[in-house]
């Protein structure tokens, strides 16, 4: 577990150096024009609807380690040929390429994190991965910001080389990984299904689960760089520096509130977690309300849209340690990699569609786009409480295992599916 967390780091480390610069690097340094670049963005999200519905099947086949390695050199190759492309053609292959193994990577590496601890450290497994992930991005963004010549294509080349050398070096790390595959039994049942959507969705569970997620992704990871920005931008006043720092500010938080908001979060039930980020969300939405609709001067509207961003990032430490656990905990033996793919899935699809409807709405109809979200988030936590009627006492507090209450009355996590 700890090789796969520092070769989580050092992965989210080598996206920092590139992910802030690519609209730059395309339409600018590349001289490709706004267009392009715009194409190159929805190249990731295509790409990664492509790939991710085979994704599930494939680690069920196959295990999850040769599905990461795979994905971690694809990903690899895109990033060094993204870095030499010149042409159109060339960034949008190259990006197709990198957006795939990226992917990939995530129901892998869940997988992987979920094959490597138990019920009882799943939880704090996902929050390290999470808060080291947050860390290295973060890191990575600030040197490669210094690294940066918008006058020298030969400064992104070194960036987009450095990223793909963390891809590689990761790749080091987890081929000398040794996990255990599922026993023959469980494994057959695996391949019995085939990877079977179908018993998935016959998991009433992990459908609200997944409807719960395409909401929590749409409301607030979808409109970081689209809505919301746009929002600050035209409503608030706010000032590309600003936006820098409200990033910076949602990076911080979680940074240094995960270790703490996980013993908070650890023994309460995680529908109750959820419904509460619903409404930690929606008093963000309220403060950017007031940072764009109020009459407070530029500095109060300042302080709140950097303090939006903060409560985000509040929300997402207490999700962490929440979701991706309850994704693993609901799958079947041997399934474990369809369960994460699939919510990726969902994930990507809602990182898609959210810019598209964030995007103009914060643009231009201000005060519906702040009532829109505010509503969204406050669904999530009507959602979250009807999933927890839904889920076993010990899925949705995990502290519960082995105690009077549940060995008299629970239900095993393994009969759900049923």
């Amino acid at each position: 577990m700890r090789r796969v967390h520092v070769g989580n780091a050092l992965s989210a480390f080598g996206l920092g150096f590139t992910v802030p610069y690519l609209y730059v690097y395309v339409a600018q340094v590349r001289d490709l024009g706004a267009v392009t670049a715009g194409l190159v963005l929805a190249v990731f999200a295509v790409a990664a609807l492509v790939v991710l519905p085979f994704a599930g099947r494939a680690i069920v086949r196959r295990g999850p380690l040769p599905v990461l390695l795979a994905a971690l050199v694809t990903a690899a190759v895109g990033a060094l040929s993204l870095g030499l492309a010149g042409s159109a053609a060339a960034v949008l292959l190259s990006a197709a390429a990198l957006g795939a193994g990226q992917a990939v990577m995530q129901p892998a590496l869940a997988t992987v994190i979920v094959d490597c601890s138990t019920a009882e450290t799943r939880s704090r497994a996902f929050a390290t991965q999470f808060f080291l992930q947050n860390l290295g991005l973060g890191i990575g963004g600030l040197i490669g910001g210094h690294l940066v010549d918008t006058t020298r294509a030969s400064s992104f080349t070194l960036l987009f080389s450095i990223e793909a050398a963390m891809f590689l070096l990761l790749v080091v790390v987890i081929a000398t990984l040794r996990i255990p595959r599922a026993t023959s039994g469980e494994g057959a049942a695996a391949r019995s299904a085939g990877g079977s959507w179908r018993q998935l969705l016959r998991n009433r569970a992990m459908v609200q689960l997944c409807l719960l997620g395409f909401v929590l992704f749409f409301a607030c990871y979808g409109q970081f760089e689209s809505g919301l920005s746009a929002y600050g931008v035209e409503a608030a006043g706010i000032s590309p520096s600003v936006l820098g720092t409200a990033l910076a500010a949602n990076t911080a938080v979680i940074v240094v509130a995960q270790f703490v908001v996980l013993r908070f979060v650890e023994r309460r039930r995680r529908s109750r977690v959820i419904a509460a980020v619903g409404l930690i969300w929606a008093v963000a939405w309220g403060v950017a309300g007031y940072a764009g609709l109020g009459n407070g001067g530029q500095a109060m509207a300042t302080a709140a849209f950097v303090s939006t961003y903060a409560l985000f990032g509040l929300g997402e430490a207490m999700l962490s340690p929440t979701v991706a656990p309850l994704v693993a905990d609901l799958a079947p033996a041997g399934m474990a990699g369809q369960y994460n793919s699939a919510f990726a899935l969902v994930k990507q699809l809602a990182l898609a569609v959210g810019p598209v409807v964030g995007g103009p709405m914060g643009a231009s109809l201000h005060l519906p786009y702040i009532v829109t979200f505010l509503l969204f988030s406050l669904g999530i936590s009507v959602l979250a409480v009807g999933l927890g009627r839904r889920l076993t006492p010990v899925q949705d507090q995990p502290s519960l295992e082995g105690s009077r209450v549940v060995a008299r009355g629970g239900v095993p996590a393994e009969s759900l599916a049923a």
